[in-house]
């Protein structure tokens, strides 16, 4: 017999389970049996069940990227932690100083925290920036792993290549896009000139040796080691909007 505390707690269907930690429902069995991720029953003849925090924390101990992965590229979306959601620009500023006050304990960033926190600023509210009109909602996932000296963020907007494609209708696709994004200055009405931003981005990554995975539709671009040429694939598994994960 389960409590009523637990009767009350956030529970998540086998269903959404299955998209929050993209795995089929066998694998959720085959983790109930040993023991990954045990599953509840209110009643012997209801169906399984799982506490939303034992989901996110499966997940966070994997990769926190896959989070804002799974956020960013379900066709609706899914419901993450409130701390890592960004609803407006100034929650998003709030915890971009946060970060700032964790990094600047770090010896290892001691005299580099503050261009890793400008980097961090400039993608973030790149998202802000660009998408006036959210297609579904508003805001960014903003989210770091100290341990793992990782930084990520998404948003469920409108992608680079139709912002980009606004002010330069000769881009069809969104590894130009991209490329764009991260080397040239497009001006989309004089004197203003849009997308300096990703390149700042691109410029510190690279003067700091850190390493940069940026998607946004079927393109994703990496960039480490010191080496400034960016390197543009893409991937079968396209997302809605933009994944950037910093590594430092």
């Amino acid at each position: 017999m389960y409590s009523s505390q637990l009767m009350t707690r956030s529970l998540l269907s086998i269903g959404e389970v299955t998209k929050i930690l993209d795995v089929s429902i066998d694998t959720l069995r085959r983790w109930d049996k040993r023991g990954i991720l045990n599953s509840i029953r209110l009643t012997p003849t209801s169906p399984r069940k799982y506490l939303k925090e034992d989901v996110y924390t499966l997940l966070l101990k994997e990769k926190l990227s896959g989070v804002a992965r799974s956020w960013v590229s379900s066709e609706s979306p899914i419901e993450i932690p409130d701390f890592y959601y960004c609803k407006s620009r100034d929650i998003f500023q709030v915890r971009l100083e946060s970060l700032s006050i964790r990094l600047s304990r770090d010896s290892k960033v001691a005299t580099t925290f503050p261009l890793i926190v400008s980097i961090v600023g400039e993608i973030g509210n790149n998202s802000f920036d660009h998408n006036i009109n959210w297609p579904d909602i508003p805001g960014i996932f903003f989210g770091y792993d100290l341990e793992r000296s990782q930084i990520v963020l998404a948003d469920r907007g409108q992608g680079i290549l139709h912002t980009l494609s606004r002010v330069d209708t000769t881009l069809k696709r969104h590894d130009e896009a991209l490329k764009v994004a991260f080397t040239k200055v497009i001006s989309g009405r004089a004197p203003e000139a849009r997308g300096n931003g990703l390149k700042y981005v691109k410029k510190y990554i690279t003067q700091l040796s850190l390493g940069l995975l940026f998607q946004t539709g079927d393109a994703l671009l990496e960039l480490n080691n010191n080496n400034p040429v960016l390197n543009i694939t893409n991937t079968p598994f396209p997302l809605n909007g933009c994944l950037a994960v910093i590594n430092y």
